[in-house]
């Protein structure tokens, strides 16, 4: 019997993820928009990493004889009205507003993807509370409730508010992805595999995390993608208004909120203009990818 478990545990594991994964990526591939999303949103993740390690200027180096000037040969992107050089801000702000995207991006999946697997797997009343439970979560309307809580804390310490604002994003945009995980194990929960799972005795722990979700990893993952791209956006949002992660921590989006200033805005674009690129283009490629993963994992093309 533990023989048949070990042997079945690996063809499992093989079908998962040598066929249906191989398939997706060569898919993938020949998608020429999401191979060129992928390799711009890998360039702008490598260049929030690295460029403010080479850089000869540190977050908050206040030159205060170099103030608001405009870009140059010395500073590329030009100062802020604190002498700071624009350029080194731009990627530390890029590293803050990737790094809020990713977590809050984490926090739904392993919400969404836990309460969506137990509910699909158990079914009956576990399944009817805790789907309840999502509906009530996600009839709460988001952007006034982040706004509310966001604009209530607003003595919490910017290093804090960062994770704030991560939490929050994260807590509220896991029904969505709860709903798709449950509609997917309750179809794959009646199919002959996990018949044979039953069968050899595995534990209801191992039936679902081994067997269950690995399944949903393509619909998740794609999940995870596009929500990464709308928190960066909620985060950029926030900080625009003056609630979400505060200065002197720099993000894309409390960056841009200089040009709420009327002057900043006619005679300073140097200060607004180069973080709302780096949005544009960040999200852009988030979206790119995730659409691409989305076709690339399409069930009716994987056979």
């Amino acid at each position: 019997m533990e023989d048949n478990k070990k042997n079945y545990e690996k063809t499992t594991q093989a079908a998962n993820i040598v066929g249906p994964w191989m398939i997706a990526w060569g898919r993938f591939k020949k998608n020429k928009t999401a191979m060129f999303g992928a390799v711009l949103f890998i360039l702008i993740l490598l260049a929030v990493i690295f460029v403010p390690i080479f850089s000869k200027f540190e977050l908050n180096d206040f030159i205060l004889d170099d103030k608001k000037l405009p870009p140059s040969g010395k500073y590329w992107l030009g100062t802020d009205e604190q002498g700071r050089d624009i350029f080194t801000r731009l990627f530390l702000g890029g590293r803050t507003s990737i790094m809020v995207g990713l977590i809050a991006a984490g926090f739904t999946v392993l919400i969404g993807a836990i309460v969506g697997g137990v509910a699909g797997y158990y079914g009956g009343v576990v399944d009817n509370i805790l789907m309840r439970f999502a509906e009530i979560v996600y009839s709460i309307p988001f952007t006034p409730t982040v706004i509310t809580i966001s604009g209530a804390l607003m003595w919490v310490d910017s290093k804090y508010k960062m994770y704030l604002v991560m939490f929050l994003i994260g807590i509220l945009s896991w029904p969505g992805l709860a709903r798709m995980v449950r509609g997917q194990i309750l179809s794959l929960r009646e199919q002959e595999f996990m018949q044979a799972t039953e069968i050899l005795g595995l534990s209801t722990r191992s039936r679902i995390a081994k067997h269950l979700l690995p399944n949903t990893y393509a619909y998740i993952i794609v999940s995870a993608t596009l929500g990464m791209a709308g928190a960066i956006l909620t985060e950029a949002s926030l900080s625009y208004l003056g609630l979400g992660v505060t200065p002197p921590t720099p993000t894309w989006g409390n960056m841009i909120e200089r040009a709420r200033n009327s002057d900043v805005f006619r005679n300073m674009q140097w200060l607004w203009v180069p973080p709302g690129v780096m949005i544009m283009l960040t999200v852009l490629s988030i979206n790119l990818l995730g659409e691409g993963l989305r076709d690339a994992f399409d069930p009716k093309e994987i056979r």
